[in-house]
């Protein structure tokens, strides 16, 4: 994560291409972002997927002052694995958090730099819970499945940083798949 977050400022700083990225009416932007934390459930000793996201979003409407409101889509993907042995017996348990939402954002675009999207806004979502447990003892048995799912809704912040006109790299804060997302984004 060091490595991808080093890149990613390396190529902020070395690139001088201004990138005009203030957030229009009709504009279209793909974000895919690495999550960092989460308040997704988690056994300490076990292993951990990183958070992926992908969101989609579309300037639907212009808003008095400077700003416009988005509406678009976010998927979200993590798992969490813990295995462990009692006695003489193996076990392994997954849980999988799968998170489809509608999303909506203003974005602000009073800021003197034409290079930053800055945004807040909220997420309306299922989350999607699946869970699988195996072990070796014969006198187990544990029901798999999906459970836990549900409705959930979240607000979030970000900024998004043009080096290239069509091309940026993002923050974002809130919930989701994850506290933190960091990433790219491509505005087409």
């Amino acid at each position: 994560m060091k490595r991808i977050i080093t890149c990613l400022f390396a190529i902020l700083v070395l690139n001088s291409a201004n990138g005009q990225g203030h957030f229009s009416l009709g504009d279209n932007v793909a974000s895919l972002g690495l999550g960092l934390g989460s308040s997704l459930g988690f056994y300490s000793g076990g292993t951990a997927s990183p958070g992926i996201s992908l969101q989609l979003e579309h300037g639907q409407w212009g808003v008095g002052g400077p700003g416009v409101i988005s509406i678009g889509g976010y998927l979200g993907y993590k798992s969490f694995k813990y295995s462990g042995s009692y006695v003489t017996y193996n076990y392994s348990q997954k849980w999988t958090y799968t998170v489809i939402g509608v999303r909506s954002a203003y974005h602000y675009n009073g800021l003197p730099s034409k290079d930053f999207d800055v945004y807040g806004g909220a997420m309306l979502s299922y989350n999607i819970l699946s869970y699988s447990y195996s072990d070796n003892d014969p006198s187990i048995d544990y029901n798999s499945g999906n459970w836990g799912s549900g409705l959930g809704l979240s607000l979030y912040v970000g900024g998004r940083y043009y080096f290239q006109e069509n091309l940026a790299a993002f923050l974002e804060l809130g919930y989701g798949i994850a506290y933190a997302n960091i990433g790219v984004a491509l505005k087409f």
